[in-house]
């Protein structure tokens, strides 16, 4: 008997198209449900929206990864824990788990000086799973790096309960993704499913066309009794056309199934 996990789609993976167009992509090439990447589309914004849209399109909100990145910083104001409580809010009202959430900025020093049994906290008084995502050193070529995050980049360095693997991060940081994932043990509770060449660009790549191994990174997975969630997160703004973009998500989806059967006897 074959089994295979549940394999989501960040709306983050369609942009510049919306929220809307992402949900559309998951139900017509069978994503079996929708990470929704809280930013400057007004519709990601909205609980009512996204609860509307997965509704209409009969998929499930399996993830809102909380507004963090440097170009949504004003989104849903400056304050960062008012923006991770909203976040639960909206994770609670669509029947999602999972917030995933970047560490802190060096330059935010109040939010990072007790940020991860902040994020305990949190974790406690909503009930809501904050999967901290591994993140990278910024460099400016591939040699130097600098030390962007607090209290770091590496998750397995620090004592959260729940955390993300990207493939596309552990790229930029030379960082052996498997070797990350035993580290945390039962602790990754979330993959964002891309891949990457090692550049000090963060490519989001289709899972397969990069060099990080992706592929075995999901064999890995499925070896251990991985069951959270695998969410495609890549990158499509250089498609020329929604055809071009709809056969990169579709390879994605293909790519994920494929390697993360598990077969039983």
């Amino acid at each position: 008997m074959t089994t295979v996990p549940r394999i989501g789609l960040s709306t983050a993976s369609v942009y510049p198209e919306s929220s809307a167009h992402a949900f559309g992509y998951a139900a017509q090439l069978g994503y079996d449900a929708v990470e929704v990447m809280v930013g400057i589309d007004s519709l990601s914004q909205q609980t009512s929206a996204v609860k509307q849209l997965s509704e209409h399109h009969d998929v499930p909100i399996c993830a809102i990864h909380a507004p963090c990145l440097l170009f949504t910083q004003r989104v849903w104001g400056t304050e960062p824990w008012g923006k991770l409580e909203r976040s639960a809010e909206m994770a609670a009202a669509v029947g999602a788990e999972v917030v995933v959430v970047h560490p802190p900025f060096r330059w935010q020093k109040e939010y990072a000086r007790d940020f991860v049994n902040g994020i305990a906290a949190l974790e406690e008084s909503t009930g809501i799973a904050f999967a901290v995502e591994n993140m990278y050193p910024w460099r400016a070529s591939s040699r130097r790096g600098m030390e962007m995050y607090l209290p770091g980049w590496d998750p397995s360095a620090e004592t959260y309960a729940n955390t993300t693997i990207d493939l596309s991060h552990a790229a930029i940081a030379h960082s052996d993704p498997i070797h990350m994932a035993r580290r945390l043990g039962d602790r990754l509770r979330h993959i964002h499913l891309t891949d990457g060449t090692g550049s000090a660009k963060d490519e989001h790549l289709v899972p397969g066309r990069g060099t990080t191994g992706a592929a075995p990174f999901l064999r890995h997975l499925a070896g251990t009794g991985f069951a959270g969630e695998i969410v495609v997160e890549i990158n499509t703004r250089k498609c020329g056309s929604r055809e071009e973009r709809e056969r990169d998500l579709l390879e994605s989806l293909q790519f994920a199934r494929e390697h993360s059967a598990v077969t039983t006897s």
